[in-house]
């Protein structure tokens, strides 16, 4: 794990190495809304690194402002805190920043969840190799409302605090920012879908028929102006990564290999 200063603030990151001699795309990981570099893993280990292990492609990691080890905000709840634009402003601000300061061009986009919806409108305005985005929200529905209620109860006396907090430097601030806007009645109507009709790159959308923070309306609706292929795993709620890894990585695979030249063959 390593810092880098992005636009003034400080976030941890992770490259993961691969030993291939021809050029190849960088795969880029975005966590959910409550994640990290750490909470990337699967029941068999450190999903990111398999990925790319199997593609034979360099990768990177990091954890947004707040999250993980990176930079807290400095009042979560009152100044600096999240806006109903947070995503936007991670896709098409931070995101850029980073990918040219790391000299990455044209990475494969791989999203969780907040960081399926961040490489949607990243891939909107950027060109990308591709774009793999798993339980994405590109509109509220009332499950995800529920579900983020029932997360906020657990959180405030449950016992998610406590598991959240081996994963982020400050805890409060990881949960609160995330919970705070998607709560917000400024939120209610995000809606990205005429966004994503801007991506031209290839789309892999992935979602568990059991995601208890949307329904299927989530990969749906994306209709972008290039291929899409959705996929739709029994027995997988919101994290298709950890509850699925062997499906996820073997779609994810076949996908790449099959639309991104570098990795034909």
């Amino acid at each position: 794990m390593a810092m880098m200063r992005i636009k003034g603030i400080d976030l941890e990151l992770e490259r993961i190495a691969c030993d291939r001699v021809a050029p190849a795309p960088t795969l880029v990981f975005l966590h959910e809304g409550l994640g990290s570099l750490a909470l990337w893993g699967s029941k068999e280990g450190p999903w990111p690194q398999a990925l790319c292990r199997e593609l034979n492609c360099p990768g990177l990691v990091y954890s947004r402002q707040g999250y993980g080890q990176s930079a807290p905000i400095a009042d979560v709840r009152g100044a600096g805190r999240h806006g109903p634009d947070f995503m936007h402003r991670q896709a098409l601000d931070v995101l850029p920043a980073l990918l040219q300061a790391m000299g990455i061009q044209q990475p494969i986009l791989v999203g969780h969840s907040d960081g399926g919806t961040i490489a949607l409108l990243h891939a909107a305005q950027h060109r990308v190799q591709a774009c793999v985005v798993m339980a994405p929200h590109v509109i509220v529905e009332p499950i995800s409302l529920a579900a983020i209620e029932q997360a906020r109860q657990a959180f405030e006396s449950g016992g998610l605090r406590a598991r959240l907090a081996r994963f982020h430097g400050d805890v409060d601030t990881a949960f609160w920012q995330w919970c705070d806007v998607w709560l917000s009645p400024q939120f209610r109507d995000f809606d990205i879908r005429g966004e994503c009709r801007g991506i031209v790159d290839p789309v892999l959308a992935i979602q568990g028929i059991d995601d208890a923070y949307g329904t299927l309306a989530q990969i749906e609706d994306i209709h972008p102006s290039g291929v899409i292929e959705r996929l739709v795993l029994p027995d997988c709620g919101h994290s298709p990564h950890r509850d699925q890894p062997a499906a996820v990585t073997l779609a994810i695979s076949r996908f790449l290999r099959q639309h991104v030249p570098a990795l034909a063959g």
